[in-house]
């Protein structure tokens, strides 16, 4: 980047800055969401909630299918 570039975009610099921010929270948010050991802690509560009657049979399977759904797109 030269010096007139760099003097023409630095109004601009926070919202780089911003973005790259954005970009960075998005990557930690998605490695937390596809994360396999965060996938079984949720895998459990499902069981968890199944044996107590928290949850119908057809929400345990919908919740069941998303997860495994997750864990599936990681491994991909």
């Amino acid at each position: 980047m030269g010096l007139l570039t760099g003097l023409l975009t630095l109004p601009l610099a926070p919202v780089r800055g911003v973005v790259w921010l954005a970009e960075q929270i998005q990557e930690c948010a998605e490695e937390q969401y596809y994360d396999p050991a965060n996938i079984r802690v949720e895998l459990e509560r499902v069981e968890e909630a199944r044996q107590f009657g928290e949850l119908s049979e057809e929400e345990c399977a919908a919740w069941e299918n998303d997860l495994l759904r997750r864990l599936m797109y990681r491994q991909e």
